[in-house]
């Protein structure tokens, strides 16, 4: 019989940004993982991943998905991105313990849930998680890659400032165990020369761990990107770009394209 107490978030987006059968769903990430830029590296503690659809952007994300193929040693996955529906002023957590894609069920982190449920500036809102594609469309590749069961949890991030932010990290952040993911596009809608200029200095900007200065018309994740780069400076991570594309890679239309880039973040004492 099934438990009334557990809550369960049916996926919002299935059928649109990524396919709603099992096997389409598989094929899909299939080709996602066939069109990566495959780099040897050991598992990250933190990535910077798209959220388009897996037509546009699942190659740029299996990019950074692929450092954790295999990575046995991560229970608990930190998914931070921007609400799409809803303007927030704070982070927003869902009341849902259990979030449903075509591949299956993945439970949520509900201690941490609940902790983070009792600081002023987080917001308890089914509502506001409900249709956002922003967290989704990053479970199936989380599914892939990661070979034993692992807890969920996702935060959207709202205008908040960049250490507000890393200090909701700080208490998430864990060991070994944990791995952070942070979910943004990058610039949106200009041709694909401006694009690829102005991706490039936000590219730099990452790299370059530094927090100051982003806007959402540089990445649509800004709030959740600036508070992870003053985290990662602060814990002197070093970061490596994995994978920069626009859609016009999928699509072919170059008038009106959007950016998308894949990051990786180290501890420094870790080999690359």
């Amino acid at each position: 019989m099934t438990d009334p107490t557990i809550r369960i978030r049916k996926p919002a987006v299935a059928g649109t940004f990524y396919a709603d059968q099992r096997a389409a769903l598989n094929a899909q990430l299939d080709q996602a993982w066939e069109a990566r830029v495959p780099l040897p590296r050991p598992a990250p503690k933190a990535l910077i991943a798209p959220h388009a659809g897996y037509f546009y952007s699942g190659a740029v994300a299996a990019s950074a998905y692929a450092l954790l193929q295999g990575a046995e040693h991560i229970r608990r996955v930190v998914l931070l991105g921007p609400s799409h529906h809803y303007a927030l002023d704070r982070f927003a957590i869902p009341e849902s313990s259990v979030w449903s894609t075509p591949l299956g069920l993945v439970g949520l982190g509900v201690r941490d849930l609940a902790a983070l449920g009792e600081r002023p500036d987080v917001l308890v809102s089914e509502r506001v998680h409900e249709r956002e594609h922003s967290l989704e469309v990053h479970v199936p590749f989380l599914q892939r890659v990661l070979p034993q069961r692992f807890e969920l949890v996702p935060v959207l991030v709202g205008a908040v400032p960049p250490p507000q932010v890393a200090g909701l990290l700080a208490e998430l952040w864990g060991e070994a165990e944990t791995v952070i993911v942070v979910s943004s596009d990058l610039s949106h809608y200009l041709d694909q020369a401006a694009c690829t200029q102005v991706d490039g200095e936000t590219c730099r900007k990452v790299l370059a761990l530094d927090p100051t200065g982003w806007r959402g018309d540089m990445a649509c994740g800004c709030h959740a990107v600036a508070g992870l780069l003053s985290a990662a400076r602060a814990r002197h991570l070093r970061c490596e770009q994995l994978d920069a594309r626009t859609s016009a890679a999928a699509s072919g239309d170059t008038s009106r394209v959007v950016g998308y880039g894949a990051f990786a973040f180290w501890a420094s004492e870790v080999a690359p």
